[in-house]
C-alpha cells in the first residue's frame, strides 16, 4: 500500500493525509469538502504560506509578486500554465509582496517576480525574472 502525504487545503488550510495513488483522482478535504487541487495558483497570508510550506509532503512553488510590477503580470498566465501541467505533484501558491511585506523580507526577497521552489518545508531553488510557460515548468521539473 503506498504510502500518504500530507496536502494542504488551498481553501480552508487544513492538512490532509491522501494516497500518492489517489492525489490524480480528485481528492477532496476532509475538512471543508472542497478539492485539494483546482490547477491554479493559491493566494495566501503568512499565516497560510507556513501552513503550505511546513506541512506539506508535496513540493511548493511560491511566486512572490506586487500588483503594480510588469513582469509579474507579464508572467501570471504561464504560471496559471504551469499550474494546470503539473498539479498535483507540485502546489502553486502566490504571496503579494506588497500585503504581506515582512514574509518577503523574511525570506529574502530583494527583486519581483521571484520563484521559490520549497521541498520538505526547505527552499531548494530560486529564480527571479519573468518566465515562460514551458521554461517556468523544465526549471521545476529540473529541481523536482
Amino acid at each position: 500500500m503506498p504510502d500518504p502525504v500530507h496536502v494542504v487545503c488551498p481553501h480552508c488550510h487544513a492538512t490532509n493525509r491522501v494516497l500518492q495513488d489517489k492525489l490524480t483522482s480528485g481528492p477532496q478535504c476532509g475538512q471543508c469538502r472542497r478539492p485539494l487541487f483546482t490547477g491554479h495558483p493559491v493566494e495566501l497570508s503568512d499565516y497560510a504560506f507556513a501552513r503550505h510550506i511546513d506541512r506539506s509532503d508535496i513540493p511548493v512553488v511560491v511566486d512572490f509578486w506586487a500588483p503594480w510590477c510588469g513582469p509579474c503580470h507579464t508572467m501570471a498566465p504561464a504560471y496559471e500554465e504551469a499550474a494546470k501541467q503539473l498539479e498535483p505533484s507540485v502546489r502553486f501558491v502566490k504571496v503579494n509582496t506588497d500585503n504581506e511585506q515582512v514574509l518577503a523580507t523574511r525570506v529574502g526577497i530583494q527583486s519581483i517576480p521571484t520563484l521559490i521552489l520549497f521541498k520538505g518545508g526547505r527552499e531548494a531553488a530560486r529564480q527571479s525574472g519573468a518566465l515562460s510557460a514551458s521554461v517556468l515548468v523544465n526549471w521545476i521539473r529540473a529541481q523536482c
